[in-house]
C-alpha cells in the first residue's frame, strides 16, 4: 500500500511539473506574439482596485495598532504619574481620599478606553483584512487557469489543422504503399489513421472543455466578490473612524471632569497651606493714616473729624460698589441668581460651554431643568455680553471651581 501511495504522489508531482512546463511554454509563446492571449480589461481593473484596497487596508491596520500601542503607553505614563502623586500626598493634606479615588478612576478610564478601541476598531479591522489572502490566492489561481485554458484552446486548434492535413494525405496514399499493400490492407491502415486522429481530437476537445469550465467557475466567483469587496471599504472606514472619534470624545470629556476635580483639590490644598501660615504683624495701627490730610487738619479736633471721615469712606465705598462689576446684587437683571468672578482661564471644550478669562464677571442663571445640571457646573452669561446686548440667551455652562462668588 505504501508503494501505491508513493506512486500516486509521484504521478501527481509529475502532472504538476508538466502543467508548469506547459504554462511556461504558453506564456513564452504569448510574449513572442506567436499565440493570442485572452484579455479581460474589466477584470484587470478590478484586480488593480483589489491591490490598492489591500495596500490601503494594510497601512490602516498598521497605523491603528500603532495608535493602540501609543494609548497603552500613555496609560502607563499616566498611571505612574498618578502613583507618584499619591505616594507624595501626605495623609493630613486636604482631599487625601479624593486623590486616591481620582487615581483609581483615571486608571479605570484609560483601561476602558483601550479595551473599547480594541473591540470596536482593531478587531473589525483584523476581520476585514483576513479575507484578502484567500482572494489574492484565488486571483493567482485564476491567472494559472486562464493560461491552461489558452493552452488547451491553442492545442485544440492545432489538432484541427493537422486533421485536415492528415485527411489530405489519406486521400492520396503513397505510391509505394499502393503497390506493396493489398487493397484490404490499405483500408485498415486508413481506418486506423482516422481513428487515431479522431481520438487525439476528442482528447484535446475534452481537455479544452475541462479547462474552460474550471476557469469560468473561478472567474465568475471573483467577478461577483471583487466589486462587493471594493464597495465594502467605505463602510469599514466610516465604522472605524466613527468608533475611534466617539470613543476619543467620551474619553476626553470624562478625563476633563477628572482633571477639573484634580484642579479643585490642588486649589483647596493651596488654601489650606495659606491658612496655616502665621499672620504677619507690622506694628502699625489697623487704620491707615490719610496722607492727603495736611498737618493742620491732623491737629484738628479728632472727635469732630472722625464722623466726617467715616461718612466719606461710606460714600466712597457705596460709589465703588455701584461702579465695580459684580460687587453688588442690587442691579441684577431679572432671572439672575448671583454673580461670580473667574479666577482662572477656561477654554470651552463643547459648544454649550463658556470661554472664560481670569477676571471675567458671569451672571449665574438657573437651569431650565435642574436634572440637567452636573455637579460642579454652573449656567450663566458673561456680564459684558449682558451690558452690551441686554440678552441672556447667549448662555453656557462653566466649572464652578474656576470662579468665586461675589
Amino acid at each position: 500500500m505504501a508503494e501505491i501511495g508513493k506512486g500516486v504522489n509521484a504521478g501527481k508531482l509529475a502532472s504538476n511539473v508538466q502543467k508548469r512546463i506547459t504554462r511556461a511554454q504558453e506564456k513564452m509563446m504569448q510574449k513572442l506574439g506567436k499565440a493570442d492571449e485572452t484579455k479581460d480589461t474589466a477584470f484587470e481593473e478590478e484586480v488593480t482596485n483589489f491591490n490598492k484596497q489591500m495596500l490601503e487596508g494594510t497601512k490602516l491596520q498598521r497605523d491603528l495598532k500603532t495608535y493602540l500601542a501609543a494609548v497603552k503607553t500613555m496609560h502607563e505614563c499616566s498611571k505612574r504619574l498618578q502613583d507618584c502623586l499619591a505616594d507624595m500626598y501626605e495623609p493630613d493634606w486636604f482631599g487625601k481620599e479624593e486623590m486616591d479615588a481620582l487615581a483609581e478612576d483615571t486608571d479605570v478610564l484609560w483601561t476602558d478606553f483601550h479595551q473599547k478601541l480594541v473591540d470596536s476598531a482593531v478587531i473589525n479591522m483584523d476581520n476585514y483584512m483576513a479575507q484578502f489572502p484567500d482572494i489574492k490566492a484565488r486571483i493567482a489561481k485564476r491567472e494559472r487557469k486562464l493560461v491552461d485554458f489558452d493552452s488547451a484552446r491553442h492545442h485544440f486548434a492545432s489538432i484541427q489543422k493537422s486533421k485536415k492535413k492528415d485527411e489530405a494525405k489519406i486521400a492520396k496514399p503513397l505510391a509505394l504503399m499502393e503497390k506493396a499493400a493489398p487493397g484490404w490492407a490499405q483500408g485498415i491502415i486508413t481506418a486506423h489513421q482516422i481513428a487515431q486522429t479522431n481520438l487525439t481530437r476528442n482528447q484535446a476537445e475534452e481537455d479544452l472543455g475541462r479547462a474552460q469550465k474550471v476557469f469560468e467557475e473561478i472567474n465568475y466567483d471573483l467577478q461577483e466578490e471583487l466589486p462587493a469587496l471594493w464597495n465594502s471599504r467605505i463602510g469599514l472606514y466610516v465604522t472605524t473612524f466613527q468608533s475611534v472619534a466617539g470613543l476619543e470624545e467620551k474619553f476626553h470629556r470624562d478625563m476633563g471632569k477628572l482633571n477639573l476635580n484634580l484642579v479643585d483639590i490642588m486649589t483647596k490644598l493651596e488654601e489650606q497651606r495659606q491658612a496655616k501660615k502665621p499672620a504677619k504683624t507690622t506694628g502699625k495701627s489697623e487704620a491707615a493714616p490719610n496722607h492727603n490730610l495736611t498737618m493742620a487738619e491732623s491737629e484738628s479736633d479728632t472727635t469732630t473729624e472722625a464722623p466726617k471721615t467715616d461718612a466719606a469712606a461710606t460714600t466712597l465705598s457705596n460709589a465703588a460698589t455701584t461702579v465695580t462689576n459684580g460687587s453688588s446684587d442690587a442691579e441684577l437683571p431679572s432671572g439672575v441668581l448671583y454673580k461670580v468672578k473667574a479666577l482662572h482661564d477656561y477654554a470651552a471644550t463643547d459648544s454649550d460651554e463658556l470661554d472664560l478669562k481670569s477676571g471675567d464677571i458671569v451672571l449665574v442663571l438657573p437651569f431650565d431643568n435642574p436634572d440637567e445640571q452636573d455637579d460642579g457646573w454652573l449656567l450663566g452669561v458673561k456680564e459684558s455680553n449682558w451690558l452690551q446686548n441686554k440678552d441672556l440667551t447667549a448662555k453656557g455652562v462653566f466649572p464652578e471651581n474656576f470662579t468665586q462668588r461675589l
